[in-house]
């Protein structure tokens, strides 16, 4: 997953992304192949891709990414490509992946080589998918390992790990200092709140913390916050593990945040979201990396306001971040020649030239794209910035911001294949708790009944 944005070129990328991660994925829940342990070895057989070997490797490809800004800087980093591989021809295409990706597979015609993929989408198509495991060796010690986590199923990989988007609280510096209230003390949920609560009382009606109204996107936020707890709905075997402590935790702090009226419900980046972040009444927004869209682009009466840091922690001295969505790149086995696809996404990712050309300046991003970082960790560098500060940040130097959660974002586990399914029973089931309706004990219930019942055991 990587940025949802609205009322802005990215608008229909992230509505068709929204709507097609709950239903293609969904569909092919009944489809994927069942997750039963992480660490089988994988069959030395054809479904593990094998890297050209040709001294100067010759084709075409077809290569399918979503339209919009990441289309874009990908399409311009083709020429950089060329200039290593002068004898790959590549077809950039701008497809609706979501509602084209899933029959293209099934009936074999027009396969693309190389495809733009949702994180949680991967482990539903991997039986269509090339095993990465082999040509991912060389990079695998140097590559994030919540992003190899997510992208692993029965012993192989299936993804070419794109970015990382680290869990950040972002927070707007100039209403607090004027309330007197010291955002920079803020270490641990329990912080938050207090700092909420000092805030509304000098801006009363003030509702400081955002509470998602989105069931899919607060589902995705909740696993943001289980995996600082080192948690997530499954488990290395694709079990469902909600029914635990650390979900009852997150789950009893998003109810007091609501019970307090310390909270403004609203979904992502909606006029209902926008306007009380214009006007002060909203300040605190814990989320992945890619809200700095929104200072830069949707906020333009408090642009320069705002300022990120780590998330807080649940427990002293526990993690800061948590990983919130992420894309990666996935290779057909039907495509004519994804084994030279590999190369294209082995350059972007990995050499030096391309993710430079990925991240750092270009016509798209004049400072660089500074709304995720690479998975790569020599890339993702603290000290070797892609991106530049960010004004609507205040010139806050996010990449060394970022970069640092990045590192504290516990190892991830596979993304089952009945994941976007469960938003009908528990990212509804939340915003039935923040209604009033139910307690956090009773959404971890009745959610885990039915996505066992109606997910897990239908696989």
């Amino acid at each position: 997953m990587h940025q949802l944005h609205t009322g802005s070129r990215r608008s229909h990328r992230a509505a068709a992304m929204l709507v097609g991660t709950v239903l293609a994925t969904s569909a092919l829940a009944a489809c994927g192949p069942s997750i039963t342990t992480g660490d089988a070895t994988p069959s030395a057989d054809a479904d593990v891709l094998v890297a050209p070997t040709a001294e100067s490797p010759s084709g075409e490809i077809t290569i399918w990414d979503r339209s919009g800004d990441l289309f874009n800087v990908f399409d311009s980093v083709i020429a950089d490509f060329n200039a290593k591989y002068p004898d790959i021809t590549v077809h950039h295409e701008a497809i609706d992946i979501d509602a084209k990706l899933q029959n293209t597979l099934i009936t074999g015609t027009d396969v693309p080589d190389g495809v733009f993929l949702d994180d949680a989408k991967v482990a539903g198509f991997s039986e269509y998918l090339w095993n990465l495991d082999g040509v991912l060796e060389p990079y695998l010690g140097d590559i994030s390992e919540q992003k190899v986590g997510v992208n692993s199923l029965d012993g192989g990989i299936y993804g070419v790990p794109f970015d990382s988007d680290p869990g950040l609280l972002y927070y707007n510096a100039t209403a607090l200092e004027a309330a007197g209230v010291d955002a920079t003390a803020i270490e641990t949920y329990d912080d938050l709140l207090e700092a909420a609560r000092q805030y509304q009382a000098a801006v009363p009606g003030a509702q400081p913390i955002h509470l998602e109204q989105s069931p899919f996107l607060g589902q995705l936020q909740l696993e943001m916050y289980a995996s600082q707890l080192g948690t997530s709905l499954a488990d290395d075997n694709g079990e469902l593990r909600l029914d635990s402590p650390e979900y009852e935790q997150i789950l009893t702090w998003l109810d007091t945040v609501q019970k307090e009226g310390l909270g403004t419900r609203a979904e992502y980046l909606s006029p209902s979201d926008i306007a009380p972040l214009e006007s002060g009444q909203q300040v605190f927004y814990p989320w992945a990396i890619w809200f700095s869209f929104a200072p830069q682009q949707l906020l333009p009466e408090t642009t320069g306001d705002w300022k990120a840091m780590p998330l807080p922690a649940w427990e002293d001295g526990g993690a800061r971040s948590g990983a919130m969505g992420g894309s990666s790149f996935v290779l057909p086995k039907q495509g004519e020649n994804s084994d030279l696809a590999w190369l294209f996404y082995e350059f972007l990712m990995f050499d030096e030239a391309g993710y430079t050309a990925v991240w750092g300046p270009n016509d798209v991003y004049p400072d660089g794209l500074n709304t995720s970082i690479p998975s790569f960790v020599p890339a993702a560098d603290p000290a070797k910035p892609l991106f530049g500060p960010v004004e609507a940040l205040g010139g806050q130097d996010l990449w060394a911001t970022a970069t640092e959660a990045s590192t504290e974002i516990p190892v991830g586990t596979p993304i089952p294949t009945w994941w976007t399914g469960a938003v009908d029973y528990l990212g509804n089931n939340i915003q039935r708790m923040l209604d009033g309706q139910l307690t956090p004990a009773e959404v971890i219930d009745q959610s885990t009944q039915d996505i066992q019942a109606n997910l897990v055991d239908r696989q």
